[in-house]
């Protein structure tokens, strides 16, 4: 089947799904409006991971499937991620451990380093070689259809015990299951729940045979958001959340920003997949370094209580962190290729 080539806003938006995630750490409106504040971070924004395990399905599972690449290129992509994943578990360790939110147990240790994350954000890193891991997995044994039964499952047991937990953790079976599971990982918003379902979602949009409109596109998308925005709003009204990173509808959502952002021809802006990734992993140093400024500074009232201009600080800070680190890396590539 002919692919589609214009993946440029597909590029681009990974520097607005990185700004979502830095909103999530940071709650931009919380000093105007908490309701606000929560429709916009964490509904709107929840569409940052999943877009970026999306990118994962599309570009690194959907060949797999397709038989236009082999095991090789799917262990260099693992390959590359646990290495970032230990080059960041480096970096914030001396934070981790000045903080003292440090596991003093071997099995704390596994459920940070396999599902929790070796700091607060860095979970998405084992969910993406886990969730990677499990389709390869299931893509050698099982059929498309059942592949979909089966991580659709595998979602909706995430999506109650993250959005509707202290809802369903009333009938005393499944709260006893869900028991069991937080004591492996403290969220289901994992590697196992979260990612399967999104990577696959990548790789039936890339090897699958709908193609929609941007006009068709752009109306699901705006008709499923206003859905999830006002299933996250239930879900938080009644306090039914232990977390809010999963709802029912995100998945319509990320389909129809998919194929909206694949119908968009735009030009591809350069450095915009280092610059995000670099994002990712600094913004919460960044956070940390603000704070700690603002209270030498004595200004914390307006760099950090002040929740827009404390999102804007640290996007500033940290995009000028992960230019200059992007610069260096092109730099440094070009030096090594005259070598």
């Amino acid at each position: 089947m002919k692919q589609r080539k214009n993946y440029a806003a597909i590029d681009t938006f990974r520097l607005a799904a990185a700004l979502m995630i830095v909103a999530i750490h940071t709650s931009p409106l919380k000093s105007f409006n908490e309701t606000l504040d929560f429709l916009l971070t964490y509904c709107f924004g929840r569409i940052g991971v999943p877009f970026f395990l999306m990118v994962t399905g599309y570009f690194v599972l959907a060949p797999y499937q397709r038989g236009t690449a082999g095991l090789g290129s799917m262990g260099k992509f693992l390959k590359k991620t646990a290495v970032l994943y230990l080059i960041a578990t480096l970096v914030y360790l001396p934070l981790k451990i000045y903080s003292g939110n440090i596991s003093h147990t071997f099995g704390g240790w596994l459920k940070e380093i396999f599902f929790d994350g070796t700091f607060y954000h860095l979970w998405y890193l084992p969910a993406v070689i886990l969730g990677c891991l499990l389709l390869t997995v299931l893509l050698q044994r099982c059929s498309p259809l059942a592949i979909s039964g089966i991580t659709a499952a595998l979602y909706l047991v995430g999506v109650l015990g993250d959005s509707y937990y202290q809802l369903v953790r009333q009938i005393p079976v499944l709260k006893t299951v869900y028991e069991c599971i937080f004591q492996i990982s403290s969220y289901t918003r994992n590697g196992i729940f979260l990612a399967p379902v999104f990577l696959w979602l990548g790789v039936v949009i890339a090897n699958g045979r709908v193609r929609l409109s941007r006009e068709h596109a752009e109306a699901g998308f705006l008709l499923c958001m206003a859905g999830m925005m006002a299933e996250g709003f239930v879900s938080f009204y009644f306090q039914w959340q232990k977390h809010n990173s999963m709802y029912v509808m995100l998945i319509p959502v990320m389909f129809f920003l998919f194929e909206l952002l694949l119908s968009i021809e735009s030009t591809e802006i350069g450095m915009v997949r280092d610059l995000s990734m670099y994002l990712y992993i600094l913004h919460p140093f960044v956070i940390v370094l603000v704070r700690g400024l603002a209270g030498a500074l004595k200004v914390s009232k307006l760099l950090v209580e002040q929740s827009l201009i404390h999102y804007l600080a640290v996007v500033l800070i940290s995009a000028l962190l992960s230019f200059g680190l992007a610069v260096a890396k092109q730099y440094w590539s070009g030096r090594r290729s005259y070598v």
